[in-house]
């Protein structure tokens, strides 16, 4: 009885996985708030949340969730701060040219749905650029590039993450009865479990232009330093050796370096 206790409570059981990562979700979402608070910061703050998700699920599920929120704020600072301010201040613009015309009359009202698709787009934009900032190193056009690639290369997944990350936000506008309750999940879990299940549904492609990671989440390494890439001879020499525990890439290395090629990766 004792041994199925302890092994029903080790880190290696299916609860133990469980309980690992909502500690790693509430973890890294307790940073995101507390470095969210100057505001300007928030940016940098989603890029450390998702640094943190992605490297979870990229290894054995086990990271030190302000260890590692800490390296993906400080690592994506600039450009995360940049691209939030730049939201920030066109979101402002577009709200208040929003109340503009629909106090207008004539063809003015109508330009409110104009503003409306722009800030859709701005969104949309802003939903995938901190998941690749967090994931790829390049310029920030390139990444928002790269992030639109993402967005449109499965648009069926687009619409679940659009759900995902705007539902919320509004219920918590709108019901105010529920307001502290809904603080609560925000404050310990909200932003992580989204960013969480944002992850999941990126992780395979971000997966098929990054190099081979280890049980925790770091690049594997040949023996002259080189990361291992999927698609690559060094990949088919990795598994054939045993080392490897998962499957190799259903894509070659050629295909991979056509996708890579088309976004100047």
């Amino acid at each position: 009885m004792r041994d199925a206790i302890n092994s029903f409570f080790s880190n290696d059981s299916v609860f133990g996985r469980i309980m690992t990562k909502i500690g790693i979700i509430i973890g890294a979402n307790l940073m995101f708030v507390l470095f969210s608070i100057p505001v300007v910061t928030i940016g940098a703050s989603y890029a450390g949340l998702y640094h943190v998700m992605l490297k979870t699920l990229r290894g054995n599920g086990v990271v030190n969730p302000f260890k590692q929120f800490w390296i993906g704020f400080k690592t994506n600072f600039k450009q995360a701060t940049i691209a939030w301010v730049i939201f920030a201040v066109l979101m402002v613009a577009g709200y208040f040219n929003i109340k503009i015309c629909s106090q207008a009359e004539g063809f003015i009202n109508y330009l409110q749905y104009g503003v409306y698709a722009l800030g859709l787009a701005l969104v949309v934009i802003l939903i995938y650029l901190f998941p690749t900032m967090a994931a790829f190193e390049n310029t920030l056009p390139n990444l928002i590039r790269f992030g639109l690639y993402f967005a449109f290369h499965k648009p069926w997944w687009l619409l679940v993450n659009l759900f995902f990350h705007v539902f919320p936000l509004y219920l918590t506008y709108t019901d105010a009865h529920f307001r502290p309750l809904y603080a609560f999940i925000w404050f310990f879990f909200g932003f992580g479990a989204i960013v969480m299940l944002t992850s999941r549904l990126l992780i395979k492609d971000f997966s098929r232009f990054l190099p081979l990671v280890d049980d925790c989440g770091d690049f594997i390494l040949t023996e002259d330093g080189k990361k291992i890439m999927p698609g690559s001879p060094e990949e088919k020499e990795y598994y054939e050796s045993g080392e490897g525990a998962e499957g190799m890439s259903d894509m070659t290395e050629k295909e991979i370096l056509e996708e890579m090629k088309k976004l100047d990766m």
